[in-house]
């Protein structure tokens, strides 16, 4: 359906945007010290958008909007849905902690969150090259001044500075690749761009230079080696709330900005894309593995491991195209999103474990500071233990079924190389495991710092043991997540 829908298919973009600025503008009459108008509004605004959009991809339309600028179908939906509950998650932890630290001066915590979440909501409804662009860059320029809203903190600012000249480089790549597309197909919608490649008329040389960098834009919101340098620096020197943020919604973006280039608008040129995520995936999963189990910073260990997860992601969408045929696409993409799902699903709880933990004038940042967490709190050791294996891909939790699954896509090509790479991912796995499990040993065999009793409001350590709960219930019964992730990318694939 086209132009006749077209405010049906951005109706959750324009609840997201005028609850932002209409919040921006109450929080200047708010003189409460925790913000709680700003908060509560935008818990609200979240819980609204994630009934809309749920509703919207329960209903399996696929629309079009404004000439096919925007495409509103399951994928984008579904993805829609999980980034505003990672938001509203986030908002939920991190309350505390940004009060602590004298970011609620302003409401500016709640109102940046929420612009980054609406640059994510129109990369993932994008059809259209220009649209793709400012959706990321509306996300990323929020990003920055998250990372610095602690101005008196110079990590901080320091972090904020290295985030915003390597992002603006990574733009600028993926700005020059689509502008090479442009010139070449003359066009900037993206199926136009499908249409005009699959005719084989465009020297494949053009189209080539500017795929090469489309992936490394693409590949640096992900945060694969070799564009990963921000990443670990980031992670560390932002606050964690805001890590948290950044760590969350922005990878399902980043996958939706994939599919849409790569998947609906560049799948002719899938042999070369491929063989260049597998490079990719080689070394983020040899890179982040190997360095994690280096590190005595735990979010700077949770970076590496971001990195080595990102090695998983891009070796299920490498899998869709074999043998010149797209019959094994729904498999590999529906792994890799289920893959994306999963994993934000876990950085959310392990991130909250160390919000939990931190206290005014504390950052509970090193892996020591985990020492003896069981002996203060069996169930918050029991919750971040079940993140560490989960990443570590450990059975029956829900890590070993996303692994799992992007293995089986990737092996059911019946490539020979696509099966040693398999094998490569399985090793640096139990590699990286090692990471995951010194943290595990740190937390319920060595003697605890403090004793100081946990405090936490009563809303966090409720979703705190339910995100960990369902990091196992989905490893026990992963079939209705898998369903939705299947059927959303055979949707996308049939239009």
């Amino acid at each position: 359906m086209i132009d006749k829908f077209s405010w049906v298919a951005i109706y959750p973009e324009v609840v997201l945007l005028v609850m932002a600025c209409a919040i921006a503008l109450l929080d200047l009459f708010d003189r409460s010290r925790g913000r709680i108008v700003a908060y509560v509004l935008s818990l609200l605004t979240l819980v609204v958008l994630i009934a809309l959009t749920g509703m919207n991809a329960a209903a399996g339309q696929t629309i079009y909007g404004f000439g096919g600028l925007v495409v509103s179908d399951q994928m984008a939906n579904w993805l829609k849905c999980f980034s505003a509950v990672a938001v509203a998650v986030a908002f939920v932890y991190g309350r505390t902690y940004v009060g602590l630290r004298g970011m609620l001066r302003g409401g500016e915590w709640y109102v940046l969150s929420l612009f980054s979440l609406f640059g994510v909501f129109v990369m993932i409804s994008a059809n259209n090259f220009l649209l793709i662009y400012l959706g990321l860059e509306c996300m990323t320029l929020a990003g920055y001044a998250m990372v610095a809203l602690r101005r008196d903190h110079v990590t901080s600012v320091e972090a904020a500075m290295k985030y915003f000249v390597l992002g603006a480089m990574a733009s600028g790549f993926l700005l020059y690749g689509l502008s090479m597309l442009y010139g070449a197909t003359g066009t900037l919608d993206i199926s136009a761009v499908f249409r005009a490649v699959a005719t084989g008329q465009i020297k494949h040389q053009v189209l080539v230079f500017g795929l090469v960098f489309v992936v490394a834009g693409v590949a640096f919101k992900f945060g694969a080696v070799p564009f990963h340098m921000w990443i670990p620096d980031v992670y560390q020197g932002a606050p964690t709330s805001v890590t948290l943020m950044i760590g969350a919604a922005p990878k399902l973006a980043a996958f939706a900005m994939a599919i849409r280039l790569l998947v609906e608008g560049l799948l002719p040129l899938a042999i070369d894309w491929q063989q260049m995520f597998g490079l990719l995936a080689i070394a983020s999963l040899l890179i982040g593995n190997l360095v994690a189990v280096a590190q005595a910073n735990l979010k700077r260990m949770l970076a590496y491991s971001t990195i080595g997860q990102v090695g998983f992601i891009f070796l299920g969408l490498m899998a869709g195209v074999s043998g010149g045929t797209a019959l094994g696409a729904a498999n590999a993409y529906s792994s890799a999103m289920f893959y994306v799902v999963t994993y934000v699903l876990t950085t959310l709880a392990s991130f909250g474990i160390i919000l939990l933990l931190s206290r005014e004038g504390f950052e509970s940042e090193e892996i020591s500071d985990l020492a003896g967490l069981n002996q203060r709190s069996p169930l918050f050791a029991a919750i971040m233990a079940v993140c560490l294996f989960s990443l570590a891909g450990i059975p029956p939790l829900v890590g070993f079924q996303a692994k799992l699954s992007v293995l089986q896509a990737l092996i059911s090509t019946g490539y020979v190389v696509h099966l040693g790479l398999a094998v490569f991912a399985v090793l640096m796995s139990l590699i990286g495991a090692f990471a995951y499990l010194r943290v595990v040993k740190v937390m319920y065999f060595d003697e605890p710092t403090t004793v100081a009793p946990i405090q936490a409001p009563w809303d966090m350590r409720a979703l705190l043991t339910v995100n960990g709960a369902m990091l196992l219930v989905l490893g026990i019964l992963p079939g209705a997540l898998m369903t939705l992730c299947a059927r959303a990318i055979v949707q996308m694939l049939g239009t």
